[in-house]
């Protein structure tokens, strides 16, 4: 073997490590602090949807692509057979519905908020996983929302079908003519007419209502603007997507994407009347319920963004590994900085999934409420490594890295979209940022403690407390020659 051919494979080594990738199964990647609280069951799992979605789903993503055309009206009108081959294909390795956390759902597969949060890692690799195991957002928080507060009826109606994979769903809540951050500002007005409420108002980025299968909207409206406390100005109520009165204007786009079939419509509600049987709690509980609802999906979607940085980081590496690619005669690797940007990438996304891991074992062991600080932890660091890792693995790309060649440019503008979606980055921020101050006071009375004990100790060993570099000794008069 020649020089180079040795350090060339000396180097594929360095970035590969001594392993086969292939050999190592998920269930032994799971963080070691967080083993104690993963299941057999879940392990074996765990190990099932890496694969599926490695040899599966990944392969089927560009093909799905193809077969929904590329027209609006056909992008939005189909539902290629691939998908529902994969859906039959999870339902008998039996990986469908995973996302009810086991401790409040009895309709769930029987795993912990910890549990598929791992599981949600692998399907954040491809477009078409979570659908495929039936843990697509908007689905999975608007099943949540039917299992946790709806009335038996309600569940029948849209619940069932919703596990069942037949229909999908769409979560109307923000408004374009307002600053949606704030939901105390939610414009869409709720009257009471009879037994009917009577809807009026625009909602814009609800997601999934793009989709042929789009049956129900879970929607968000003002049912007492008068109320003294603004909190409870809000209602929550189920809407059949073939109400009369409620339609799609048009669907928007993500920095040029359109996620057909999917997508992201803006919602037009003129004189909607929907039967009061449809209220999700009662009148005056929208806040109550969107906060229930939006806790454990912040957690899906850092852990799925933590398999889309694992994946651009797999694009990164293997982009400096290809033998065509050799800048100046050498690996991309060989060069220094692209292995300091590896490893960088390596320990950010590493720190993420821990991040993740802590706030959904909180989540297990008290409630989405009782991990509110966890949680925006996770909502704020996840996003933010996955475009730092995305815009790594896009520099070494070049020109290709910001063009259709790769998904990279695709996962970046989706990946930009998280420090948004479910509340934007400061919301978190200064939530985080309040809750610290609020042992201020605390802080400041325990730090004067220590310098009065510190003073005390002073005197008790007859110590004169001195600056060693004190320098008043020196003399300053003039300088001696």
């Amino acid at each position: 073997m020649s020089r180079s051919n040795a350090k060339e494979q000396a180097s594929q080594k360095l970035m590969l490590g001594d392993f086969d990738p292939k050999a190592l199964p998920a269930s032994q990647k799971i963080p070691v602090i967080a083993r104690p609280f993963v299941s057999e069951k879940a392990k074996q799992a765990l190990d099932v949807i890496e694969r599926f979605v490695e040899e599966d789903c990944i392969p089927a993503d560009p093909v799905f692509g193809a077969l929904i055309g590329n027209t609006p009206q056909s992008r939005f009108t189909s539902h290629p057979q691939l998908l529902e081959d994969l859906k039959d294909k999870a339902r008998k390795l039996g990986i469908w519905n995973m996302f009810l956390p086991k401790a409040h759902f009895k309709e769930g597969a029987g795993f912990s908020n910890l549990e598929y949060g791992l599981m949600a890692e692998y399907l954040g690799k491809s477009f078409l996983a979570s659908e495929a195991c039936n843990c697509s957002a908007p689905d999975t928080g608007n099943m949540e929302v039917l299992a946790k507060y709806g009335t038996e009826a309600q569940k029948r109606k849209w619940l069932d079908p919703l596990l069942d994979g037949k229909i999908r769903s769409a979560f109307l809540m923000t408004e374009p003519n307002i600053a949606s951050s704030d939901a105390t500002n939610i414009g869409l007005t709720m009257k009471k007419d009879g037994d009917h409420w009577v809807l009026n108002g625009f909602k814009w980025w609800s997601s999934g209502a793009g989709d042929p299968r789009c049956s129900i909207y879970i929607t968000m409206g003002k049912s007492d603007p008068g109320h003294k406390d603004p909190y409870r100005q809000q209602s929550v109520i189920l809407v059949d997507a073939k109400t009369p009165g409620v339609s799609v204007k048009r669907m928007l786009s993500v920095f040029g994407y359109d996620d057909a079939p999917h997508g992201h419509g803006q919602v037009v509600f003129q004189n909607c009347r929907v039967h009061e049987s449809n209220m999700v709690l009662g009148p005056g509980r929208g806040f109550e319920i969107i906060q229930g609802r939006l806790g454990p999906g912040r957690i899906h979607h850092a852990m799925r963004s933590v398999g889309a940085a694992e994946k651009a980081l797999e694009y990164f590496i293997a982009r400096c590994s290809d033998p065509g690619k050799k800048p100046f005669g050498k690996f991309l690797h060989e060069h220094g900085v692209m292995l300091d940007r590896i490893a960088q990438s390596r320990i950010d996304i590493d720190a993420a999934r821990l991040i993740v891991c802590n706030a959904a074992i909180k989540i297990d062991e008290t409630n989405a409420k009782g991990a509110l600080k966890e949680i925006a932890e996770a909502k704020v660091l996840v996003p933010k490594t996955l475009l730092e890792t995305l815009d790594r693995a896009i520099q070494a790309y070049g020109a290709a890295g910001v063009c259709q060649d790769t998904p990279l440019a695709n996962m970046w503008a989706h990946g930009r979209t998280m420090r948004i979606v479910d509340g934007p980055d400061e919301v978190h921020l200064q939530q985080l940022g309040k809750a610290e101050t609020k042992r201020g006071n605390a802080a400041f009375q325990k730090i004067n403690a220590q310098k009065k004990r510190t003073a005390q100790l002073y005197k008790q060993f007859g110590v004169t407390q001195t600056d060693i570099l004190d320098m008043s000794f020196k003399n300053v008069s003039g300088a001696k020659l």
